[in-house]
């Protein structure tokens, strides 16, 4: 062989696939796309039959609003302030109860936390209605009635206070409930996978347990957090029994927690509406479902955003 002549390279053997890697592989493709194609479907059907409500005379709406946009806005703000407040009411309950199954309950109580956590979640929504209504509602008008009188001069607490504790906040702190569960086992999860040298090295440095918290188990998982707030906000957004059995909705732009009259949400005005709904209010009520299709694609995109620019930092992912 002269120096010009190149070796000759040996022969490749390709690997015997096996059918059941070939079935597998096949299955996960095909069950990937099937997502993509599902949800290409469900968008064009409400895009198709929310062009009839576009076009119409609003005058043939329910309600006969002014325009389309003023009866989608009202459901808009409702679907987003009830889903806002029951997020900044279970978040932090969720993080401290995932962090004292991990890291201070011990074994057999973390177990047993763990495993009552997990069945409340399997908690049908029509049994929290029922409970927001005949068990919550009761039981937090007083202190209702106490923050109109101390506290009326917020905006937030201004009176005059509902007498049946039927109000936004009631709702929402039924809705916390419902979403509780969900995001308490993933930051469970997440919490329970920080390395254990990460732990160690913070309490060998002569950090306290919750020094130690907040220095390594706190930033490892944050992206896990997020992910977990994110999807009990996508529940909350698109809840329906619990918040029309709990609420006397009207089509109303509101702050107020405690009064009588609320703002509805999407899912509920549709549960509710449906039933007797006719001609052009039924893609009116398609169009206010594709609204609410189109807030929670967005809301699971900015928390993806969100969980890929800590991906670097966590293992979490």
């Amino acid at each position: 062989m002269t120096a010009t002549e190149a070796p000759e390279r040996p022969p490749q053997i390709k690997a015997k696939q096996r059918l059941g890697d070939i079935v597998f592989s096949r299955t996960a493709m095909i069950s990937g796309a099937a997502i993509l194609v599902i949800l290409a479907l469900v968008a064009i059907f409400l895009v198709a039959q929310s062009l009839p409500a576009v076009v119409a005379d609003p005058d043939s709406f329910i309600g006969s609003p002014a325009s389309l946009w003023d009866y989608v806005w009202p459901l808009v703000f409702g679907t987003l302030w009830s889903a806002a407040l029951a997020l900044l009411l279970a978040l932090p309950l969720a993080i401290g109860i995932a962090l004292f199954i991990s890291h201070y309950a011990p074994r057999r109580l973390a177990q047993v936390l763990g495993y009552i956590v997990d069945l409340l979640a399997a908690v049908p929504s029509v049994v929290f209605g029922l409970w927001g209504i005949g068990v919550l509602a009761p039981a937090v008008l007083p202190a209702y009635t106490w923050l109109t009188e101390n506290l009326g001069w917020i905006p937030l607490f201004a009176g005059p206070v509902s007498g049946t504790g039927r109000t936004i906040l009631t709702a929402a702190i039924v809705l916390g409930v419902m979403i509780l569960p969900v995001m308490t086992a993933i930051c469970r999860e997440i919490f329970v996978q920080t390395p254990v040298l990460h732990e160690e090295a913070a309490l060998a440095l002569g950090a306290t347990r919750w020094e130690m918290i907040t220095m390594s188990v706190l930033p490892f998982g944050r992206p896990g957090i997020i992910s977990g707030a994110m999807l009990g906000l996508g529940r909350a957004l698109g809840e329906t029994m619990a918040v029309a059995m709990v609420l006397s909705p009207t089509a109303i732009v509101s702050f107020a927690l405690l009064q009588s009259t609320n703002p509805s949400t999407i899912a509920a005005n549709i549960a509710l509406s449906f039933p007797e709904a006719y001609g052009v209010n039924v893609n009116l009520l398609i169009f206010t479902g594709l609204v609410l299709f189109i807030i929670t694609l967005v809301v699971n995109s900015i928390a993806r955003y969100i969980v890929n620019r800590r991906k670097d930092f966590s293992g979490a992912n």
